[in-house]
């Protein structure tokens, strides 16, 4: 094998070790996708050389957890999704749960679709439950330490929780959500930090303002917003003339009369 750096030799390890190909076709699939894990994976599963989990096989997966056959052929309800998630040990209080509902495409919290179950796990080559398990452990890793995964699901969670029918989330979700996505303890990222306890002063600020429901472009804006916190504390970047929702224009106003920051601002 060429040399390699210690960083790409643990990229080909974790390859390797997902996927049981070898060393040379784990670091021509690595360097194609410039050494992004998830994205070789998932090229190597869609090419011949990868082929993919069987169709058979996870559509049998699929078959042994629906709760009404007859009724549902082709679905699994909240009682098989319970089961299927504890069985590939994917708690429902983790971030991880909400990477699985990702990738499987649910329609909503506890519900699975045939063509989303089928789909997720042959492109991740996942057919049988001990490869779901690896691979439920391997998106719990990579969740909080890849910010493109990490806001694809986070980005997934919205339309995925809200109410039928409903435009909006319900605060009391949103804050939840939060709470599981920006706490490291549940597979998330800390927001909280020794000077400023972020994500403790949002849901406090938000609670403030009256609980209101939580709009798509809001949600999205506070991972942004989220992370450019973590980068400068003090804000440096925030611009009153910035194209941030009201509500973060709003806290940021909040937070540095909280903090007694001596900041101009107009």
């Amino acid at each position: 094998m060429p040399p390699y750096s210690g960083l790409q030799k643990q990229q080909i390890a974790q390859f390797v070790n997902f996927t049981q190909a070898k060393d040379t076709v784990a670091a021509k699939f690595l360097k194609a996708s410039r050494w992004n894990v998830e994205e070789a994976i998932d090229v190597y599963f869609q090419s011949p050389q990868g082929a993919g989990g069987s169709t058979s096989a996870i559509n049998k997966i699929f078959d042994s957890y629906r709760d009404s056959p007859e009724d549902n052929p082709d679905g699994i309800g909240i009682e098989g999704a319970m089961k299927f998630l504890g069985d590939i040990q994917v708690q429902l209080d983790e971030v991880a749960c909400l990477g699985t509902a990702e990738l499987l495409k649910s329609p909503s919290m506890g519900e699975f679709t045939r063509e989303g179950f089928l789909n997720g796990w042959r492109v991740s080559g996942c057919d049988t439950i001990e490869k779901m398990i690896i691979h439920a452990g391997n998106l719990r890793s990579r969740i909080p330490t890849q910010p493109d995964l990490f806001r694809r699901v986070y980005r997934y969670t919205f339309p995925l929780c809200r109410m039928q029918g409903q435009r909006n989330l319900q605060f009391e979700i949103a804050s939840e959500q939060w709470r599981l996505f920006f706490t490291p303890d549940q597979g998330g990222i800390q927001w909280n930090t020794t000077a400023t306890p972020w994500l403790d002063w949002w849901i406090e600020f938000l609670e403030e303002r009256g609980k209101k429901p939580v709009n798509k472009d809001l949600w999205e804006q506070v991972e942004v917003f989220m992370r450019k916190t973590l980068d400068d504390e003090r804000l440096g970047w925030w611009s009153a003339d910035g194209a941030w929702p009201g509500a973060l224009d709003d806290f940021v106003v909040w937070v540095q009369k909280k903090r007694g920051d001596k900041m101009e601002m107009e």
